[in-house]
């Protein structure tokens, strides 16, 4: 029988975490996922506005932004770290 406090200790429970070499990858994906939604959003809302066919074009544009801004994010997420690092 599995005591409830063995699930908190090292290496057990949580199986779902990642090893932290992948941080800059997985920080700069679910960057740029949630860069490119909100983009994508908020500039489909101001250039069309709220119109029939709305969530069909949101999602085109939020696909293009996407495959733009993930690679980008990638790219430029360990950059960053270094430059924030350096002036704090």
């Amino acid at each position: 029988m599995v005591k409830p406090v063995d699930i908190h200790e090292k290496g057990k429970g949580n199986s779902w975490k990642f090893p932290k070499k992948y941080y800059s990858l997985l920080f700069g994906a679910i960057m740029g996922l949630i860069m490119s939604l909100l983009t994508s959003l908020s500039v489909t809302i101001i250039n069309i506005g709220i119109v029939p066919n709305f969530f069909q074009m949101w999602f085109s544009i939020f696909l293009t932004t996407l495959i733009i801004g993930f690679p980008i994010t990638i790219v430029v997420t360990p950059f960053v770290k270094n430059i924030a690092d350096r002036i704090t």
